[in-house]
């Protein structure tokens, strides 16, 4: 009868070791199919943090691990490796920038698009994964027209500028004026540990980096796509009626205040082939009062196509509106390339006199 008994509690205990194991079964399978993202360890730069961002947006790469090393060996065992290894080669999944023989650029590796300046690794993992990224954030198919042109505008205004100061492209030819030290690039540089702390939990500084670019990332693209994507109807709408604003087809009237229609306008001019150039650009501000803007030389610049008149500059109130002839003035900043007035029939007459006194 005891030795039943030990038979019985022997036997059980057999069944359940082997449902254990077998219950483990899809948590190891599960670690030897983890996969591994291998990049330099050391100084970590804000490309490769990018990089790394972007390919964890992958689903096949969600739950990969990151593993930051110089060793062949290891890089070898990775299943993509960005910025490091001195190979770029998509088919072998490696994208390195480093080596002298490589030079690319979007244009150089897609005709189509038109920008050239030399790819980091950021730039290279957009360009290979980034329509899908893209796809994936916004809840849109790889080949929607808003994912093509967001993936578009996010180089062109967020990755680009990583891969320049990380090749160190400069902005201009000319000597800088000063220094630009908050970039996105000079934030994740300050997270590396200084040359004399100690005890630093590098691996956990990074961790922080690829927060702080993920969350910038992920808030460029909800920018262009829920804010100014939604804009370029307004503007399409407001070139359709320029005429109606004024004969002379200068000056935009946008329906609601506070759209970004810059980069749209610049489109829209070429797209239409339009002709003259628009001047100034009339909206409301937070406060139901009217602005009129002057659409600046080229996207980005301080200066604009037709600034309002030098005399108004700087004025404000009555001394502006007695100066201008036009009443309702509230101000004209002291550079020109905005003001303000109470009412639209102000703010469209500011823009008209301004277009008579162009010399």
């Amino acid at each position: 009868h005891m030795l039943s008994s030990l038979t019985r509690v022997f036997s059980a205990g057999i069944t359940q070791g082997i449902a254990r194991l077998m219950s483990s079964e899809p948590v190891a399978k599960k670690l030897c199919t983890m996969k591994k993202i291998g990049t330099h360890n050391g100084t970590f730069h804000c490309d490769e943090v990018l990089a790394c961002f972007l390919l964890k947006q992958l689903p096949e790469y969600t739950d990969a691990e990151i593993i930051r090393t110089r060793d062949p060996g290891t890089l070898d065992t990775c299943d993509i490796v960005v910025d490091v290894g001195g190979v770029f080669d998509p088919e072998k999944h490696r994208y390195d920038h480093h080596q002298r023989t490589f030079s690319e650029n979007m244009h150089s590796l897609r005709p189509e698009k038109k920008w050239v300046t030399k790819l980091s690794s950021a730039g290279l993992v957009y360009l290979h994964f980034g329509e899908r990224i893209i796809a994936k954030l916004i809840a849109k198919t790889v080949d929607d027209d808003i994912t093509k042109t967001i993936y578009d505008k996010v180089y062109e205004q967020f990755v680009e500028e990583i891969d320049a100061v990380d090749n160190g492209v400069s902005q201009t030819d000319g000597e800088s004026r000063y220094h630009i030290t908050t970039t996105l690039s000079s934030r994740v540089a300050n997270l590396n540990p200084a040359w004399n702390e100690n005890n630093v939990n590098v691996q956990a500084q990074f961790e922080k980096a690829m927060q702080l670019v993920g969350g910038e990332f992920k808030d460029r693209v909800n920018y262009f796509t829920n804010s100014w994507w939604p804009a370029r109807t307004l503007v399409v709408e407001a070139f359709s009626k320029r005429q109606e604003v004024d004969p002379s087809g200068e000056i935009l009237l946008l329906g609601e205040g506070g759209c970004p229609w810059k980069d749209h306008l610049f489109l829209i001019e070429a797209e239409q082939n339009i002709t003259p150039s628009i001047k100034y650009v009339l909206f409301t501000d937070q406060n139901g009062k009217w602005r009129v803007q002057c659409a600046p030389a080229a996207l980005g610049s301080f200066k604009s196509r037709l600034p309002l008149p030098e005399e108004w500059c700087g004025l404000r109130d009555n001394e502006l509106s007695e100066k201008s002839g036009i009443p309702g003035g509230i101000f004209v900043h002291a550079n020109g390339f905005i003001g303000g007035n109470e009412t639209f029939d102000g703010a469209l007459a500011m823009a008209r006199k301004s277009l008579n006194m162009r010399t």
